[in-house]
C-alpha cells in the first residue's frame, strides 16, 4: 500500500493519532494535510502520554519522515514549543520536514477568532480560538502570508504591514475592540521563528512527495478532524475552516488521486463532538457522564468536555461515501465493557419518514430524530484481546452488524489506550 490516507469518519476525536502511530511503523512518510493546533491527537508509548497538535504521529519512529504539509496553517511558535517538547523526551526530530507553502497563523488571527465567537452571542460555533478560521480566510482571500515568505525581509515586512494595518482596523471599529499589536515587535518575533524552523523546511513539496512515490515509498497521509466538521460535507457552519476529508489529501500533499491505494475510516465505538451544532444521537442523562469518564472524553487542545453519543450508522454511511473508505478502523470498544444494551443508529425520522442518508441542510437535520436497533451488550473485558477471537461474541457481532450497515470491512479494533492493544482482523 505505498499511499494510505486516514481520515475520521466522525467530529474529529476518533483516536486517529493511536491509528496512525501504529500504522506509521511500516511506512517511510507520514504527512499531515490539513488543519492546525486547533486540533490534538494523543499517542501513549508505555509510561509517557504525548499530546501532538501539529507534529505527525510518525515523528516517534526514527525510520519515518514526517512532514507537515502544504495544507497545514501553522503557528510558528506553537511548532516550536512542540518540537522542544519532543526532543525533550529524547526523540530525534532529524526526520521532520515542514512545508514552506504552509500559511502562517499570527497574533491577530488568534485575536478575531476570538472576537468574532463573542460577537456570534448565542449563535456561538465552538472554535478552539487558535486563530485557524481566520489564517485560513487570509488564504482564500490571498493574503496570506506562507513560512516561505518569512525569508523575504523586505516583501514580509510590507504584507505583515498592511495585514496588520487591515484587521486593527477590523478588530477597532466592527468588533470594538482595543489591540496592543507593536508591528516592529511581531515582525522580528516572526523573522526568529522562521530561523527557528529553517532546517526543516521543504520549499516546495509536490516535487518531494512525487519523489517519494517515485521511489516507490509507504506514504501515509493523516487529516485532523473528522468528516462530518469538513467545511463542504458536515455540518454547517459548525465546521472546521478546512477540509479534513480524504479528496483533499492530495491538495495538501502535493500529488494527484491516481497514486492512492487505501483510505482508512476511523470509528469510535460511539460518537463525540466538541463545541457547538447538530448532533443527532447525543446521550442525555447518566450514560453520557460515564462514558465522557470511562473513555476520557477531554479535549486534548482544549481540554473542553466532550458531547457522548451513540454510535450513528448514517454518519458512517455518509463518511464511507464521502472518503471512497476502503476499510475501517474501530477504537474505544472497551469503553462499551459492561453495557447491557448499545443503541446503534441506522436512519432518522423526520416528519413520520425515515431517512437512510445525511441531510445537508441543518434545520432538516436538527429535526430529526433518530432511529435505534439495540444490540446485545457484553459484561467481559476486550482490553486483553490481542486477536479477533479473543473478542466476547456479543463485542464480534457488534463490529459485524458496524461493517454490514456501513458495507465497508474493519480491519483494525483498538481496544485500550495503549500501543499494543491492537487487533489486526
Amino acid at each position: 500500500m505505498p499511499v494510505t490516507i486516514v481520515v475520521g469518519t466522525q467530529w474529529g476525536d476518533e483516536g486517529k493519532g493511536k491509528i496512525t502511530d501504529y500504522l506509521a511503523r511500516d511506512m517511510d512518510y507520514v504527512i499531515r494535510y490539513q488543519g492546525g493546533n486547533n486540533a490534538g491527537h494523543t499517542v501513549v508509548i508505555g509510561e509517557e502520554k504525548f499530546k501532538l497538535h501539529l507534529l505527525p504521529s510518525g515523528i516517534f519512529y526514527p525510520n519515518v519522515t514526517s512532514v507537515i504539509g502544504n495544507g497545514v496553517v501553522v503557528d510558528p511558535r506553537v511548532l516550536i514549543e512542540e518540537i522542544e517538547i519532543v526532543r525533550g523526551k529524547g526523540i530525534s526530530l532529524a526526520h521532520l520536514k515542514v512545508s514552506a507553502q504552509a500559511h502562517v497563523i499570527f497574533p491577530y488571527h488568534v485575536e478575531l477568532d476570538i472576537a468574532q465567537e463573542e460577537k456570534r452571542e448565542g449563535k456561538k460555533i465552538g472554535t478552539t480560538a487558535r486563530g485557524i478560521g481566520p489564517c485560513y480566510v487570509d488564504k482564500v482571500g490571498r493574503r496570506g502570508i506562507r513560512i516561505a515568505d518569512m525569508f523575504d525581509t523586505e516583501g514580509f515586512r510590507e504584507k505583515l504591514k498592511r495585514n496588520l494595518e487591515e484587521k486593527e482596523f477590523q478588530l477597532k471599529n466592527f468588533f470594538g475592540r482595543k489591540t496592543k499589536f507593536k508591528f516592529e515587535d511581531m515582525f522580528n518575533e516572526y523573522v526568529g521563528y522562521a530561523h527557528g524552523i529553517k532546517q526543516y523546511l521543504v520549499e516546495d513539496i509536490a516535487p518531494f512527495t512525487r519523489q517519494a512515490i517515485r521511489e516507490k515509498k509507504r506514504l501515509l497521509l493523516e487529516g485532523a478532524q473528522g468528516t462530518m466538521l469538513d467545511l463542504d460535507h458536515g455540518t454547517y457552519p459548525f465546521v472546521t475552516s478546512s477540509n479534513p476529508v480524504a479528496g483533499y489529501a492530495c491538495v495538501g500533499a502535493g500529488f494527484g488521486p491516481r497514486e492512492v491505494n487505501e483510505v482508512l475510516g476511523v470509528v469510535k465505538a460511539y460518537v463525540t463532538r466538541v463545541g457547538s451544532g447538530p448532533f443527532p444521537t447525543e446521550i442525555i442523562g447518566e450514560y453520557q457522564d460515564k462514558i465522557r469518564e470511562k473513555g476520557r472524553e477531554y479535549g486534548a487542545t482544549t481540554g473542553r468536555p466532550r458531547r457522548c453519543g451513540w454510535l450513528d450508522g448514517v454518519v458512517l454511511r455518509h463518511a464511507v461515501e464521502i472518503n471512497s473508505l476502503t476499510r475501517l478502523a474501530v477504537t474505544k470498544i472497551d469503553v462499551l465493557d459492561g453495557m447491557e444494551k448499545i443503541p446503534f443508529c441506522t436512519g432518522y425520522e423526520l416528519q413520520g419518514k425515515i431517512l437512510d442518508s445525511f441531510p445537508a441542510n441543518m434545520t432538516r437535520l436538527e429535526k430529526c430524530t433518530p432511529v435505534y436497533e439495540e444490540l446485545p451488550g457484553w459484561s467481559e473485558s476486550t482490553q486483553g484481546a490481542r486477536n479477533y477471537q479473543d473478542l466476547p461474541a456479543a463485542a464480534r457481532n457488534f463490529l459485524k452488524r458496524i461493517a454490514e450497515f456501513a458495507e465497508c470491512p474493519i480491519s483494525l479494533i483498538s481496544v485500550g489506550a495503549e500501543r499494543g492493544q491492537i487487533i489486526t482482523v
